[in-house]
């Protein structure tokens, strides 16, 4: 398999075709599930195209608490069906489908009560380990295990004393999610999917009560295509409704959105060999490592404001560190924090007023003749879901259709990522590189690594991390633009890599050397290096103001005040 290069030139040529001819299956939404769906429907032999209005994985599959997991407390609400398919896809993410980007991490639960709580929540755990290797993809993970509360203080010196009686440790699994989106979408790309990102969907084509296709606004070049396909799949998440809109048609369902948030901390903030989940009042909290940071979150509030950058208030950040600082024997504070981002869970309405309670199974519906939606359900679940969807589209071909074999389709960058890692010594001796800089590589881009390490024998200058963000070498950045998709500055700060949440300034400070690392790439003028460097600045001040107000109206209109496109 000829692996897919996303660059500007192949972005063009994608939307040429897809206008040229009909296709079997267009999808609409960029996040995973649209993504998933896309890949789905081209690895069984349908002509396939995608489109997204912003960013790949821009809306919700970037603001994720980034976890592969089976849901612990959707076990405790008995919805076993849920985390059975759930634990099954986290066992083919970690063994078959994507080794190189979806990795376990361990979890300390805190016991606060002696004697039942070790019961009951043993009991749990117990039986999650047993639905894990009962899907037949759960033996790769350590079973969980009872801890004591000196040993649990000894693995996570961060807690009080007086936070817990005991504890017990699972594994779940974690990935970078919005990675692990763009990573999809060039893995559709190369069984001959045609994608492209910043193209818009602004109507539908109609013949009678049939859909037909849909009117696409190239947001990056100006003008318009119409598409046509002989079934539509709206994957857009939290704009499903309004997608629906377009159309006339509202659609059998409502989708709600539900705002998390979460703060980025650095590592020394929490003395902890472990990540931890911790219950509150309306649901849990995790703490989970990510690299030289943690991760804290998350909040789960009704959200009905702007859906393309839902905004993250005071009294949220306030939330998350009064109840994490319940259980932290060295108390965080607002100083500690990196990073704050905020995402929108796409959630069936109809269940109850809490979010919390709202379902995160998924439904699939055929409004109309050419026409299918898919939403709800959880970032885990995203390839049952695609499956479901394409599904529900075949019955609307007038065609044999093979049946789904995404379960035996790895992403690109998974095959022979197991031998690149035993030879991750050979591969820094050879390329000058440290082993520690080799395995970060590995960890995300797999075996497309030898893809990225060809820029650096072209350049060596590109072998050198970025100054301001040295986690990061300056070849992936541009390899962000030539090989993954990025078109914009914030495309590389925030999605690619994850600047933006992982440094102080929010990736301010690397703003400059970054778009000038990426201009030759993406046909930049010095004026346009300008213009990038720019609306980047005005999108962290935004953020930062918004972070400073008391609640969701005045957060929401003060992240509206940075425009939300590059002018050209």
């Amino acid at each position: 398999m000829k692996t897919a290069i996303l660059g500007p030139a192949q972005r063009a040529e994608a939307l040429a075709r897809m206008a040229e001819r009909e296709l079997d299956i267009l999808v609409v939404g960029g996040g995973v599930v649209g993504a998933g769906t896309a890949l789905d429907a081209a690895t069984r032999g349908l002509s396939t195209g995608l489109v997204e209005a912003r960013d790949w994985a821009s809306g919700t599959s970037s603001r994720s608490s980034k976890l592969i997991h089976g849901g612990l407390r959707y076990l405790e609400m008995l919805d076993f069906a849920l985390v059975r398919e759930a634990l099954k896809e986290r066992g083919l993410l970690l063994e078959r489908l994507a080794p190189h980007l979806v990795k376990p991490v361990p979890f300390l639960y805190p016991l606060q009560h002696k004697g039942w709580e070790r019961w009951y929540a043993g009991s749990g755990v117990a039986l999650y380990d047993a639905m894990s290797v009962s899907s037949g993809h759960g033996r790769g993970l350590p079973v969980h295990r009872h801890l004591s509360q000196k040993r649990a203080l000894r693995v996570a010196p961060c807690l009080k004393r007086d936070a817990l009686v005991g504890a017990l440790q699972y594994y779940d699994a974690q990935m970078d999610d919005a990675r692990y989106v763009a990573t999809m979408v060039r893995t559709a790309a190369a069984y001959g999917a045609q994608v492209a990102n910043r193209a818009r969907v602004v109507g539908f084509l109609r013949e009678g009560e049939r859909v037909v296709g849909v009117r696409v606004e190239d947001v990056e070049g100006g003008g318009d295509y119409e598409i046509r396909a002989q079934q539509i799949v709206n994957a857009t998440g939290v704009w499903t409704d309004d997608t629906q809109a377009l159309i006339g048609e509202r659609g059998q369902f409502h989708v709600r959105a539900s705002k998390g948030i979460h703060l980025v901390v650095p590592k020394d903030r929490i003395h902890s060999s472990t990540g931890l989940i911790l219950r509150t009042e309306k649901s849990v909290l995790f703490v989970i490592p990510w690299g030289r940071h943690w991760i804290v979150g998350t909040t789960d509030t009704d959200w009905d404001l702007d859906k393309a950058h839902p905004a993250a208030s005071s009294a949220d950040i306030d939330y998350l560190l009064e109840h994490v600082n319940e259980v932290l024997a060295t108390p965080l504070t607002r100083d500690d924090v990196e990073g704050v981002y905020a995402g929108l869970r796409p959630l069936l309405a109809g269940e109850s007023d809490a979010t919390s309670k709202l379902s995160r199974e998924h439904t699939v519906a055929h409004p109309l003749p050419g026409l299918v939606v898919v939403a709800g359900g959880k970032y885990t679940t995203y390839r049952v879901m695609a499956k479901d969807a394409v599904d529900e589209a075949v019955h609307g071909l007038d065609q044999r259709v093979a049946d789904c074999v995404t379960e035996d389709v790895p992403l690109v960058g998974a095959e022979g990522y197991k031998a690149l890692w035993n030879a991750r010594a050979r591969i820094a001796a050879r390329t000058g590189l440290h082993v520690a800089r080799i395995e970060h590589l590995l960890n995300r881009y797999g075996s497309l690594t030898e893809e990225l390490l060809e820029l650096v024998v072209a350049d060596p200058s590109l072998g050198e991390p970025l100054a301001h963000a040295d986690d990061y070498l300056r070849a992936e950045a541009v390899y962000a633009c030539t090989h993954e998709g990025a078109r914009h500055l914030d495309d590389v700060l925030t999605r690619r890599t994850r600047i933006s949440i992982e440094t102080f300034d929010r990736g301010a400070r690397s703003a400059r050397e970054v778009a000038e690392l990426i201009a030759p790439a993406l046909g930049w003028d010095d004026d346009q290096i300008e213009k990038e460097i720019a609306h980047y600045q005005k999108r962290v001040e935004a953020e930062r103001e918004s972070q400073r107000q008391p609640d969701d109206l005045t957060a929401d209109a003060a992240r509206l005040g940075a425009p939300d496109i590059v002018p050209l």
